[in-house]
Protein backbone atom coordinates (compact mmCIF):
# COMPACT_ATOMS: atom_id res chain seq x y z
CA UNK A 1 0.00 0.00 0.00
CA UNK A 2 1.28 3.66 -0.90
CA UNK A 3 0.90 5.57 2.29
CA UNK A 4 -1.13 8.66 2.71
CA UNK A 5 -0.01 11.89 2.94
CA UNK A 6 0.92 12.72 6.55
CA UNK A 7 -1.41 15.85 6.81
CA UNK A 8 -0.57 16.98 10.58
CA UNK A 9 2.95 17.39 11.56
CA UNK A 10 4.90 19.60 13.79
CA UNK A 11 8.49 21.07 13.75
CA UNK A 12 10.62 23.52 15.71
CA UNK A 13 7.83 26.01 14.22
CA UNK A 14 5.28 24.86 16.93
CA UNK A 15 5.74 26.20 20.69
CA UNK A 16 5.47 22.96 22.43
CA UNK A 17 7.46 21.45 19.75
CA UNK A 18 11.12 21.46 21.50
CA UNK A 19 12.40 18.23 19.74
CA UNK A 20 10.94 19.29 16.34
CA UNK A 21 12.67 19.88 12.97
CA UNK A 22 11.49 20.31 9.68
CA UNK A 23 14.61 19.61 7.67
CA UNK A 24 14.83 15.81 9.99
CA UNK A 25 11.17 15.45 9.56
CA UNK A 26 11.32 16.02 5.61
CA UNK A 27 14.81 13.42 5.36
CA UNK A 28 12.69 10.70 7.54
CA UNK A 29 9.79 11.37 5.06
CA UNK A 30 12.25 10.73 2.38
CA UNK A 31 13.42 7.25 4.48
CA UNK A 32 9.85 6.24 4.78
CA UNK A 33 8.48 6.82 1.45
CA UNK A 34 6.21 9.29 2.12
CA UNK A 35 4.82 11.36 -0.53
CA UNK A 36 4.03 14.16 1.22
CA UNK A 37 4.24 15.97 4.09
CA UNK A 38 2.24 19.25 5.57
CA UNK A 39 3.79 21.07 8.49
CA UNK A 40 0.71 22.43 10.56
CA UNK A 41 1.93 24.35 13.12
CA UNK A 42 0.31 25.60 15.96
CA UNK A 43 -1.53 28.67 15.80
CA UNK A 44 -3.07 28.83 19.58
CA UNK A 45 -4.36 32.08 21.36
CA UNK A 46 -6.28 30.19 24.57
CA UNK A 47 -4.12 30.72 28.03
CA UNK A 48 -4.88 27.74 30.02
CA UNK A 49 -4.67 26.74 33.13
CA UNK A 50 -1.21 24.08 33.86
CA UNK A 51 -0.69 21.44 36.07
CA UNK A 52 2.34 22.01 38.31
CA UNK A 53 3.79 18.86 37.73
CA UNK A 54 3.07 19.54 34.50
CA UNK A 55 5.33 22.65 34.27
CA UNK A 56 7.61 20.90 36.34
CA UNK A 57 8.41 17.95 33.97
CA UNK A 58 8.16 20.45 31.05
CA UNK A 59 10.24 23.30 30.18
CA UNK A 60 8.63 24.51 27.22
CA UNK A 61 5.22 24.75 29.15
CA UNK A 62 7.04 26.57 31.78
CA UNK A 63 8.97 28.87 29.62
CA UNK A 64 5.41 30.38 29.14
CA UNK A 65 3.41 30.04 32.44
CA UNK A 66 3.15 33.00 34.85
CA UNK A 67 3.40 32.43 38.24
CA UNK A 68 -0.16 32.30 39.04
CA UNK A 69 -0.07 28.58 36.60
CA UNK A 70 -1.78 30.19 33.61
CA UNK A 71 0.31 29.16 30.11
CA UNK A 72 -0.04 31.82 27.30
CA UNK A 73 1.26 30.09 23.83
CA UNK A 74 3.15 32.06 22.00
CA UNK A 75 2.83 33.98 18.63
CA UNK A 76 3.74 31.68 15.62
CA UNK A 77 6.62 33.45 13.66
CA UNK A 78 4.84 33.19 10.32
CA UNK A 79 8.42 34.72 8.87
CA UNK A 80 10.84 32.12 10.15
CA UNK A 81 8.10 29.02 8.94
CA UNK A 82 7.90 30.06 5.56
CA UNK A 83 11.48 30.15 4.99
CA UNK A 84 12.13 27.45 6.64
CA UNK A 85 9.19 25.81 4.43
CA UNK A 86 11.04 27.04 1.13
CA UNK A 87 14.50 25.72 2.20
CA UNK A 88 13.38 22.38 2.77
CA UNK A 89 10.95 22.47 -0.37
CA UNK A 90 14.95 23.02 -2.54
CA UNK A 91 16.36 20.55 -0.50
CA UNK A 92 13.73 18.07 -0.99
CA UNK A 93 12.76 18.23 -4.26
CA UNK A 94 10.97 14.75 -4.46
CA UNK A 95 9.02 15.35 -1.50
CA UNK A 96 5.35 17.27 -1.89
CA UNK A 97 5.62 20.05 1.22
CA UNK A 98 2.37 21.36 1.95
CA UNK A 99 2.34 24.32 4.02
CA UNK A 100 -0.27 24.51 7.17
CA UNK A 101 -1.48 25.60 10.42
CA UNK A 102 -3.34 24.08 13.38
CA UNK A 103 -5.65 26.68 14.52
CA UNK A 104 -6.58 26.22 18.34
CA UNK A 105 -10.19 26.84 19.47
CA UNK A 106 -10.74 29.02 16.21
CA UNK A 107 -14.21 29.89 17.16
CA UNK A 108 -13.12 31.61 19.69
CA UNK A 109 -10.34 33.90 18.12
CA UNK A 110 -11.94 35.19 14.65
CA UNK A 111 -10.17 38.62 14.95
CA UNK A 112 -6.98 36.96 15.29
CA UNK A 113 -7.10 34.43 12.56
CA UNK A 114 -7.71 36.57 9.37
CA UNK A 115 -4.71 38.42 9.31
CA UNK A 116 -2.54 35.05 9.89
CA UNK A 117 -4.29 33.37 7.32
CA UNK A 118 -3.84 36.43 4.96
CA UNK A 119 -0.54 36.36 5.74
CA UNK A 120 0.35 33.09 5.72
CA UNK A 121 -1.54 31.73 2.56
CA UNK A 122 -1.63 28.19 3.76
CA UNK A 123 -2.28 24.89 1.78
CA UNK A 124 -4.50 22.87 4.50
CA UNK A 125 -5.71 24.49 7.57
CA UNK A 126 -6.41 22.36 10.64
CA UNK A 127 -9.01 23.38 12.99
CA UNK A 128 -8.60 21.80 16.58
CA UNK A 129 -10.52 21.94 20.27
CA UNK A 130 -7.87 21.28 23.31
CA UNK A 131 -9.06 23.43 26.23
CA UNK A 132 -12.49 23.95 27.88
CA UNK A 133 -13.95 26.80 29.97
CA UNK A 134 -13.77 26.19 33.98
CA UNK A 135 -14.97 29.64 35.39
CA UNK A 136 -13.22 32.59 33.86
CA UNK A 137 -9.94 30.31 32.97
CA UNK A 138 -9.81 27.61 30.73
CA UNK A 139 -8.23 23.84 30.79
CA UNK A 140 -6.44 21.36 29.37
CA UNK A 141 -7.48 17.28 29.43
CA UNK A 142 -4.87 16.61 31.87
CA UNK A 143 -6.36 18.57 34.39
CA UNK A 144 -9.94 18.56 33.78
CA UNK A 145 -9.97 14.53 34.23
CA UNK A 146 -8.51 15.11 37.75
CA UNK A 147 -11.12 17.42 38.70
CA UNK A 148 -13.91 16.13 36.82
CA UNK A 149 -16.07 12.90 35.96
CA UNK A 150 -14.49 11.95 32.58
CA UNK A 151 -18.01 11.16 31.40
CA UNK A 152 -18.97 14.46 31.86
CA UNK A 153 -15.76 15.99 30.70
CA UNK A 154 -16.34 13.84 27.32
CA UNK A 155 -19.76 15.11 26.48
CA UNK A 156 -18.98 18.63 27.32
CA UNK A 157 -15.72 18.08 24.68
CA UNK A 158 -17.89 16.85 22.18
CA UNK A 159 -20.61 19.60 22.61
CA UNK A 160 -18.12 22.15 22.41
CA UNK A 161 -16.72 20.49 19.35
CA UNK A 162 -20.22 20.58 17.62
CA UNK A 163 -20.15 24.36 18.37
CA UNK A 164 -16.71 24.75 16.69
CA UNK A 165 -17.52 22.89 13.53
CA UNK A 166 -21.01 24.49 12.95
CA UNK A 167 -19.51 27.88 13.37
CA UNK A 168 -17.76 30.06 10.42
CA UNK A 169 -14.30 29.14 11.36
CA UNK A 170 -12.21 29.21 8.58
CA UNK A 171 -10.63 25.63 8.49
CA UNK A 172 -10.56 22.96 6.39
CA UNK A 173 -10.15 19.91 8.19
CA UNK A 174 -10.95 18.93 12.15
CA UNK A 175 -8.02 17.46 14.10
CA UNK A 176 -7.87 14.90 16.44
CA UNK A 177 -12.10 14.68 17.10
CA UNK A 178 -10.45 11.76 19.63
CA UNK A 179 -8.14 14.14 21.48
CA UNK A 180 -9.54 13.59 24.90
CA UNK A 181 -8.84 9.95 25.08
CA UNK A 182 -4.79 10.97 24.93
CA UNK A 183 -5.47 11.66 28.90
CA UNK A 184 -8.65 9.07 29.25
CA UNK A 185 -7.99 7.99 33.49
CA UNK A 186 -8.49 4.65 32.74
CA UNK A 187 -8.03 3.85 36.14
CA UNK A 188 -10.51 6.10 37.47
CA UNK A 189 -13.21 5.45 34.25
CA UNK A 190 -12.23 1.77 32.83
CA UNK A 191 -11.51 1.38 29.67
CA UNK A 192 -12.87 4.15 27.18
CA UNK A 193 -15.70 2.77 24.84
CA UNK A 194 -16.77 5.40 22.50
CA UNK A 195 -20.24 3.80 22.23
CA UNK A 196 -21.12 5.83 25.84
CA UNK A 197 -21.01 8.73 23.47
CA UNK A 198 -22.39 7.77 20.10
CA UNK A 199 -25.27 10.55 19.83
CA UNK A 200 -22.62 12.75 20.96
CA UNK A 201 -19.98 11.78 18.68
CA UNK A 202 -23.10 11.99 15.60
CA UNK A 203 -23.81 14.91 16.74
CA UNK A 204 -20.52 16.43 15.96
CA UNK A 205 -19.95 14.09 12.92
CA UNK A 206 -23.03 15.42 11.27
CA UNK A 207 -22.39 18.94 11.70
CA UNK A 208 -18.72 18.70 10.37
CA UNK A 209 -20.58 16.99 7.20
CA UNK A 210 -22.93 19.42 7.27
CA UNK A 211 -20.15 22.25 7.48
CA UNK A 212 -18.25 20.49 4.32
CA UNK A 213 -15.10 20.18 6.04
CA UNK A 214 -12.89 17.15 6.52
CA UNK A 215 -12.34 14.76 9.36
CA UNK A 216 -8.75 13.79 10.39
CA UNK A 217 -7.76 10.28 11.00
CA UNK A 218 -5.20 11.31 13.42
CA UNK A 219 -3.09 8.39 14.31
CA UNK A 220 -1.47 9.32 17.83
CA UNK A 221 -3.71 7.30 19.57
CA UNK A 222 -5.51 4.82 16.92
CA UNK A 223 -9.15 5.99 15.84
CA UNK A 224 -11.79 3.57 16.98
CA UNK A 225 -13.41 2.18 13.29
CA UNK A 226 -16.40 2.82 15.29
CA UNK A 227 -16.28 6.45 14.67
CA UNK A 228 -15.13 6.64 10.71
CA UNK A 229 -18.24 4.15 10.54
CA UNK A 230 -20.42 6.72 12.03
CA UNK A 231 -18.34 9.73 10.02
CA UNK A 232 -19.39 7.68 6.77
CA UNK A 233 -23.37 6.99 8.17
CA UNK A 234 -23.29 11.04 9.02
CA UNK A 235 -22.69 11.91 5.38
CA UNK A 236 -19.22 12.74 6.12
CA UNK A 237 -17.24 12.72 2.25
CA UNK A 238 -13.41 13.07 3.18
CA UNK A 239 -11.04 12.34 5.53
CA UNK A 240 -6.90 13.30 6.06
CA UNK A 241 -4.65 11.23 7.97
CA UNK A 242 -2.44 12.72 9.96
CA UNK A 243 0.53 11.46 13.09
CA UNK A 244 0.35 14.57 15.19
CA UNK A 245 4.48 13.84 14.90
CA UNK A 246 6.25 16.69 16.98
CA UNK A 247 9.46 15.37 16.42
CA UNK A 248 10.82 13.07 13.34
CA UNK A 249 10.67 9.99 15.22
CA UNK A 250 7.01 9.88 15.38
CA UNK A 251 6.02 11.06 11.82
CA UNK A 252 4.17 8.69 9.90
CA UNK A 253 3.09 6.07 12.60
CA UNK A 254 0.67 4.11 12.50
CA UNK A 255 -0.84 5.59 9.10
CA UNK A 256 -0.89 1.95 7.18
CA UNK A 257 -3.06 0.53 9.34
CA UNK A 258 -5.44 3.75 9.59
CA UNK A 259 -5.36 3.96 5.76
CA UNK A 260 -6.43 0.41 5.82
CA UNK A 261 -9.08 0.60 8.56
CA UNK A 262 -10.59 4.11 6.57
CA UNK A 263 -10.60 1.87 3.08
CA UNK A 264 -12.63 -0.74 4.68
CA UNK A 265 -15.07 1.92 6.06
CA UNK A 266 -15.93 3.42 2.19
CA UNK A 267 -13.28 5.50 1.76
CA UNK A 268 -10.77 5.81 -1.36
CA UNK A 269 -7.36 7.59 -2.27
CA UNK A 270 -7.41 10.14 -4.54
CA UNK A 271 -5.64 10.68 -7.88
CA UNK A 272 -2.36 12.20 -6.32
CA UNK A 273 -0.89 10.19 -3.17
CA UNK A 274 -1.51 13.80 -1.45
CA UNK A 275 -4.92 14.33 -2.06
CA UNK A 276 -7.64 13.58 0.73
CA UNK A 277 -9.38 10.22 0.32
CA UNK A 278 -13.46 10.51 -0.19
CA UNK A 279 -15.88 8.15 0.14
CA UNK A 280 -16.91 5.65 -2.61
CA UNK A 281 -20.56 5.51 -2.26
Amino acid sequence: MVLPADGHVHSEWSWDAPGGSMERTCARAVEVGLPAVAFTEHADWTPWTVRPEDTARFEHLAAHTSPDGVLTPPPLDLDGYLECLERCRDRFAGLRIISGVELGEPHRHADAIGPLLAAGRFDRVLGSLHSLPVGDRYSEMPGLFEAFDPVTVLRDYLAELAVLVAGPAPFGVLAHIDYPVRYWPVIQAGRFDPRMFEDEYRHALHALAGSGRVLEVNTRVPLDPRIVRWWHEEGGTAVTFGSDAHDPARLALGLPEAAAMVEAHGFRPGRHPYDVWHRTG
